[in-house]
């Protein structure tokens, strides 16, 4: 069996974003993780999603404000701005969600080989 990457998991993007920025974060973190292999546990993946965000971001996912981050901003009324709030709320249980169904299906696969 070849080694999933972390890309996998960001695959498809959420339906909706809550600030112009949050799309160019989901691509600069795929963009610096989705080459790596995905994580044994949940546990892993969730550190590395806490520290590569705060790595890109410069604040921890639990901070309580939204953030401008002048590399994403490309026009508009909240561009460069980036949710902390939606990506503690939605997407990291997304990803987190994904992972799991992930390695479910994996776990399915090899009882049944």
């Amino acid at each position: 069996m070849t080694q999933e990457k972390i890309s996998a998991l960001f695959e498809n993007q959420p339906r909706q974003w809550s600030l112009r920025g949050d799309p160019y974060l989901w691509r600069e973190i795929v963009q610096t993780i989705g080459e790596l292999p995905l994580p044994a546990t949940e546990h892993q993946l969730m550190e590395l999603l806490n520290s590569t965000f705060d790595r890109l971001v410069g604040y921890p996912i639990t901070h309580q404000q939204d953030i401008f981050i002048e590399r994403y901003a490309h026009g508009g009324m909240s561009s460069g701005y980036v949710c902390l709030r939606f990506w503690g709320e939605k997407v990291f249980p997304l990803l987190r969600a994904r992972y799991s169904e992930f390695m479910a299906t994996v776990k399915r696969v090899r009882v049944s080989e």
